[in-house]
Formats: structure tokens, C-alpha cells, sequence
């Protein structure tokens, strides 16, 4: 076992990763590269689908390379992406007609808003889980197909493919123009808002709603399988692609919440919540997305995930934009530099309000600065606001799925940041376990690939995590309620700033 490998393709919002691990999970090599973000207008975010497929896979070639394991000694590849961006590409030329539109862009309000005045939101929300919204896919390919000169034509003659970056990426792997294979997995199909999650198959009153030809959509399969064979030409090496899971999903697997009532919560670009319910799918009273948590051969199993859009996203900020930090891990240090915020909150609402709000128009904003008010204060508060709204999340999930959370497993770059860890266990009053592989999504696509491979089961998965930090809640609770209370007013102050 000693000598069996498994290789992570880790598609990212802001950066492309490959990662090797063993077979008990530990990373062998990693090799990882951020790429450009494009914003052409308010609230419209790109990126070139090209350059990403470019860069990702030279990083998986070079992970191999450097790390010296032989590929004979690989057992295959699990890709995980970032979910809902939406890529169309002809299948003749492998070209993608326009920029990749990103899960965080706005542009299709006027869609959705669309949808709901047809009547069909009982209908999105029955059949997809999910909720008329431009952060999934749908509207997405409707725009593109609505504002691309000739795509509408291309489309109908079936010459235009749609895939979420997985899908992507695995045609591009498997032969591309000449013969590559357009697939994703259950999970990827569940945050389309196309899909039906009871019966597994893409929904015709919604494709027939948006104008998207059902021949533009990929093969839907379980996220541990046989997805196809790598060539030469793309990677250097012929492997087998054996998972395939958004990221979110990815990380609920590898932080093995196999048991329903489990959660996990990933720190990245955005922050995402997810617990697991069993074979049984709970819908959401509260605002919170009902998910296809994963198919590992043996039927679908669910989640309820509440979607943060800004999380490490708001630490670049402070970093990029703002200059306050040189570096994203001097936060911490900022932060503790304080006795408090001193008053200060931020609502990082860059790209309006995910889960439990649902509010695109909302708009980021700085609250209860006075002349005392220091940079620290400003990094403290939008460090906090990543619990604050992490909060929002669990009391509606655990109203949902009527469980409450013994503790939290949380993952991601955030996830290392102490100071963050303990306001976050302060405010759910509920223990943080930060575990000792941190690389928890790129872990969960190797993993599900090492279950197609037969290299380990679920059990011996589960068996082997392991805690590297517990963060025990030591906040009063007039503290507490003091705090979220003012985290509530600010946000109410921000809901529906676009549209004043």
C-alpha cells in the first residue's frame, strides 16, 4: 500500500493546485499557481477557461516530475473544482465561445428574476434543491447562449458542449476535439440548477424554460468510477480519472462526515457549510440549499450547505486592494493586536448575500468606525465577520435537519488561522476540530479515487482522520449575543443596496 499514489487535480477560484498524496493521505508534492480574475463590469467576474486547463495541467505534470514517484506507481486521479462556473465550448474546435462566467458573478438577476415570474421557483426548488439565483449554472449558460453571436444557432446544431470546470478539464484530459469525453459527476450536476435530485436526470421543463438544448449538457456519473483515460498529450501521462467532486463535496468527504448530522465548514475563497443528511434529501425552510452530497456506487446520498460567497476572498481584499496587510497570514497577528473591534463590523457582501439571505444586491460595507478606529480594528472585524456569517448558517441548518452539531471539522486556508478558529468556536458555543490533513477537498477527490481503485473502503477512511486542534467555546453568552446582535444591524443595513 506503502507504494500506491493517488493524484488530486484541485481547481480553485483563484488558483490552480495538483497534489500527490500516498495512500494514507499524506501530500508527497504539491505545485500551485494563481491565476487572473477578470471583472468587466459590477458584478460580473471571468476567467479564461483556456489558460486555466494551460496552467493546471503543467502543475499536474510538474507534481509528478518533482515529487520523483514513478507513474506506474499512481493509481489514478481525482479532479475537485469550483463549482457553478459555467464554460461553452464547440466541440469541433475546442474553443470556448466567451470567458468563463464565475460562480461568484451577478449578471443573470434579470434571469432569474425571469424564472420566478414564469412560476417556477416551487419548481427549481422541488427538483434541484436550489433556489433561482445566479450563483448556480443555469442562468448562466442562458446568457451566454442569449448574448454570443451565433451560440444559439451552434447550440441547436449541437456543436456546443457545457460543462462545469470538471467537465472541462476531463475532456480536455481525455482527447479534447478528438474523441474526449464530456462527463461530470452527480455532485457538479446538483449545483447546475438543470438537475433533478431525486431522479438523477436533467430536468426538461428547465432546459426548455432557459432555451438550452439538452445535447449541449454532459453524461452524468457517480463522483467514484471510471470517468476515462488520460492522453500524452495533455498531462505527460496515461492515467485513469477515477473521481470527480466540487470542491465543496470533496471536502465533506475527505473530512469523512460519512454519518448523518456530521458538517464540515471549508475556509476559502468563499466559506461553505455542508452537513450531511443520508440517503435522504431535507429541504430547507431557512435559506438553505438541500445537495447531493456524493455517489461513491451505492446510491445517492444528500446535504444541506449553506453557501458564504466572500470568506478569504475579504482577507485579499484587505490585502490587494486595501494594502492593510502584506500578507494574508499577518491577519492574525493584526487581529490579536486588539483587545476587540472597537465596534467596527464589516458585511463583506462583495457579491451580495449567499445562504441564509439570498440577497444579490447587497453590497459590502464597514460599520462603527470612529476616529479610534485602526487598521487592526478593521482586519479584526473582517476576520469575524467570517464567524459571524458562518452562524447565520448553522442556525438555520440545524433548524432544518433538526440535529444539533457536537462539533464543527473545519478545512481550508482560514482554517489555519488560530484567532479565527477560537471566535468561531466562541460564537456556535460549539468545539472547532481542525484536523491534521488540512488539504481536506483535494484529499476527498483523491480519496474517491482511491475508493474506485480499491485501495481503501470508507471505514478505513473514516478510521485514519485525525485532530490536530480543538477549540474549546470559552465566550460568555452576553458577550456572544452583544456581538451577533450587532453582526444583524449591519447586515440589514446593507440588503438591497444595489437597487437604491
Amino acid at each position: 500500500m506503502s507504494a500506491t499514489y493517488l493524484l488530486s487535480i484541485d481547481q480553485g477560484t483563484t488558483s490552480c493546485r495538483a497534489l500527490l498524496f500516498d495512500a494514507v493521505g499524506r501530500i508527497v508534492g504539491i505545485e500551485q499557481q494563481e491565476f487572473p480574475q477578470h471583472y468587466p463590469d459590477d458584478g460580473w467576474v471571468e476567467h479564461d477557461a483556456e489558460q486555466i486547463r494551460d496552467i493546471q495541467f503543467d502543475l499536474t505534470s510538474k507534481v509528478v516530475e518533482s515529487s520523483g514517484v514513478d507513474t506506474g506507481n499512481i493509481a489514478g486521479i481525482g479532479i475537485t473544482n469550483q463549482r457553478e462556473t459555467t464554460v461553452v465550448w464547440n466541440r469541433k474546435t475546442g474553443k470556448p465561445i466567451h470567458n468563463a462566467l464565475v460562480w461568484q458573478d451577478r449578471r443573470t438577476v434579470n434571469i432569474c428574476e425571469e424564472l420566478i415570474d414564469m412560476g417556477l421557483e416551487d419548481h427549481i426548488r422541488r427538483t434541484t434543491g436550489l433556489r433561482p439565483d445566479p450563483y448556480f449554472s443555469a442562468t448562466k449558460i442562458a446568457w451566454i447562449l442569449r448574448h454570443v453571436s451565433g451560440a444559439r444557432e451552434a447550440a441547436e446544431r449541437g456543436d456546443l458542449a457545457f460543462g462545469t470546470i470538471d467537465s472541462w478539464l476531463l475532456w480536455n484530459l481525455t482527447g479534447g476535439p478528438n474523441g474526449g469525453i464530456h462527463a461530470t459527476d452527480v455532485t457538479n450536476a446538483s449545483r447546475t440548477m438543470l438537475f433533478d435530485i431525486h431522479k438523477r436526470v436533467w430536468d426538461d421543463r428547465l432546459l426548455e424554460s432557459l432555451g438550452i438544448p439538452a445535447s449541449m449538457l454532459p453524461e452524468v456519473k457517480p463522483s467514484s468510477g471510471h470517468f476515462g483515460i488520460t492522453t500524452n498529450d495533455s498531462v505527460g501521462l496515461v492515467l485513469p480519472v477515477l473521481g470527480v467532486a466540487g470542491d465543496q463535496h470533496a471536502a465533506l468527504f475527505g473530512q469523512t462526515c460519512f454519518e448523518a448530522g456530521m458538517a464540515k465548514n471549508t475556509y476559502g475563497t468563499g466559506c461553505f457549510m455542508l452537513m450531511q443528511t443520508g440517503s435522504t434529501p431535507v429541504a430547507s425552510e431557512n435559506g438553505l440549499l438541500t445537495t447531493v452530497a456524493w455517489d461513491t456506487g451505492s446510491g445517492l446520498e444528500y446535504a444541506l450547505e449553506g453557501s458564504v460567497f466572500i470568506a478569504g476572498a475579504a482577507i485579499q481584499w484587505l490585502r490587494d486592494e486595501l494594502g492593510l496587510l502584506e500578507r494574508s497570514s499577518e491577519s492574525e497577528t493584526l487581529a490579536t493586536s486588539v483587545t476587540d473591534n472597537g465596534g467596527v463590523y464589516v458585511v463583506p457582501a462583495f457579491a451580495g448575500l449567499g445562504a441564509p439571505y439570498w440577497e444579490p444586491n447587497a453590497r459590502g460595507a464597514v460599520f462603527g468606525l470612529t476616529r479610534a478606529s485602526s487598521k487592526a480594528h478593521v482586519v479584526r472585524a473582517t476576520l469575524e465577520s467570517l464567524a459571524y456569517q458562518t452562524k447565520d448558517v448553522l442556525d438555520a441548518m440545524s433548524t432544518d435537519a433538526g440535529l444539533t452539531l457536537s462539533a464543527l471539522r473545519v478545512d481550508g486556508g482560514a482554517a489555519e488561522n488560530n484567532f479565527l478558529m477560537q471566535f468561531q468556536a466562541d460564537m456556535l458555543n460549539t468545539p472547532v476540530e481542525r484536523p491534521k490533513v488540512l488539504e481536506a477537498t483535494a484529499w476527498g477527490a483523491a480519496a474517491l479515487a482511491g475508493l474506485a481503485a480499491d485501495i481503501f473502503d470508507k471505514s478505513e477512511l473514516a478510521s485514519r482522520w485525525r485532530v490536530d486542534a480543538t477549540f474549546e467555546p470559552t465566550m460568555v453568552e452576553d458577550t456572544r449575543a452583544r456581538l451577533y446582535t450587532g453582526w444583524e444591524r449591519a447586515v440589514q443595513a446593507t440588503l438591497g443596496w444595489a437597487t437604491t
